[in-house]
């Protein structure tokens, strides 16, 4: 077990992609770290050697957040491993499956999308948010916090993934909600709304993005990448942006200026 005096934080689907990215900030910024996803332990037993160091505590935590469950499982893993939990990242999610148009959208879809990436992350906070409580009684002192990772398309309307867009707008008010509820415990809650960001769910759609940066998409003319994410979400959790809870940060190389 890592001493408990050390902050630890759980990143949801921090095995891979935008979540690696977050873990590996974290942990050089001083944090223990849960790292969550669904696959078996051995299929990350590679990535989680990497992570791992004298000084570098991770621990792989086994869960699906969109069942009740493992969300319960979940929290006990990171308490069994850790004792403490300072620092919670949302970031687990799936893209749209078959990103079919809305006037074809299925319920089956729709059901799935919304229930890992919305009803997963909220009712997991909720969790989370009654332990942070608990330490905050116990120590004044502590710093915590929660971030949930959203997406432009909170804002941005894709017809062939409507399911995503509007559970990442749901999440956005799931911010604004917890950020109400908790301020009365001082635990800040952000969010993050990554743009274009290379990973492997926008590897099926390269060429497209490719194509459309190059022709001024975006006015920081690359992709942006975990680590872009990973150190904004450091930034947060040590406390560099204070008084600003329930605030959104947009990290889309400027996608969303508008422009005449």
């Amino acid at each position: 077990m890592a001493s408990e005096n050390k902050p630890t934080a759980l990143v949801t689907g921090g095995s891979r992609g935008i979540g690696a990215g977050i873990v590996r900030h974290l942990l050089s910024a001083g944090y223990d770290v849960a790292v969550n996803g669904r696959r078996d332990a051995v299929e990350v037993q590679d990535t989680m050697e990497a992570l791992a160091g004298p000084e570098h505590r991770v621990a792989y935590c086994r869960a699906d957040i969109s069942v009740d469950a493992d969300r319960v499982s979940l929290i006990d893993q990171v308490r069994n491993h850790f004792g403490r939990l300072d620092l919670l990242v949302n970031n687990a999610g799936i893209t749209s499956p078959g990103r079919k148009d809305i006037l074809e959208a299925d319920t089956d879809s729709f059901d799935i999308v919304m229930t890992t990436n919305l009803r997963g992350p909220f009712f997991l906070t909720q969790l989370a948010a009654r332990w942070m409580i608990e330490q905050r009684q116990a120590d004044p002192t502590r710093r915590l916090s929660i971030v949930n990772i959203s997406s432009i398309s909170a804002e941005v309307a894709s017809t062939n993934r409507g399911d995503y867009c509007m559970a990442k707008a749901g999440l956005g008010m799931a911010t604004r909600l917890w950020a109400v509820r908790l301020a009365e415990f001082d635990i800040p809650v952000y969010e993050i709304r990554p743009g274009i960001i290379a990973s492997d769910m926008t590897t099926p759609v390269k060429a497209k993005y490719d194509k459309l940066i190059a022709e001024g998409l975006t006015l920081e003319p690359r992709w942006g990448t975990p680590s872009d994410i990973g150190r904004a979400v450091a930034m947060l959790a040590r406390g560099d942006l204070p008084y600003a809870t329930g605030q959104v940060l947009t990290m889309d190389g400027g996608l969303m200026v508008p422009r005449l």
